[in-house]
């Protein structure tokens, strides 16, 4: 008689797990900005000093990978609020460089809250990773304050479905 609940139960378990969702929507806040955003997965934080504008500042990283996607929010103070449309045009170069993109697709993005600035877009782009495989960006560039950012998502197929859910969950209360 034991053995049919054990059996049920097993059951019960593998089913649970096979529903586990690949993609565990959750939001969260950008430390020290107040960017919230969702992320379809708990991103862990990396960062470094890099040029921008015209200095070092310390460019900040939340990623994580779910569904073969890399799904990141970065970003950065570039101190002087008159360089931020700079910062974001550069930015955006040396993504599309660094992707080896000959083409990209932009139009104008204004998550909630942020600054209207001309530079302020999303960029959909194909490329080459730095081991020749084939990569899709969906990148979006906005400021706040004298805060930059990109969030953006690489893989080698793109979801309509995923990049609606992450570009939606951008905004600043």
């Amino acid at each position: 008689m034991f053995r049919p609940l054990a059996a049920m139960a097993l059951l019960g378990a593998g089913l649970v797990a096979a529903c586990s969702p690949t993609f565990n929507w959750r939001e969260v806040r950008v430390e020290s900005t107040s960017l919230t955003a969702m992320m379809p997965c708990k991103p862990d934080t990396a960062a470094r000093e890099v040029p921008m504008a015209g200095r070092q500042v310390r460019l900040t990283a939340l990623s994580c990978e779910a569904g073969g996607a890399t799904f990141a929010v970065l970003f950065a103070d570039v101190g002087d609020p008159a360089r931020l449309g700079e910062a974001l045009a550069q930015w955006k170069a040396a993504t599309l460089a660094n992707l080896r993109s000959a083409a990209a697709q932009e139009t104008p993005f204004l998550p909630h809250g942020a600054l209207a600035l001309p530079q302020s877009l999303q960029v959909v782009a194909s490329g080459q990773r730095a081991d020749g495989s084939t990569v899709e960006s969906h990148a979006a560039y906005f400021a706040h304050g004298s805060h930059v950012f990109q969030a953006v998502i690489y893989a080698g197929q793109l979801k309509p479905e995923q990049a609606s859910s992450f570009f939606a969950g951008l905004g600043f209360p």
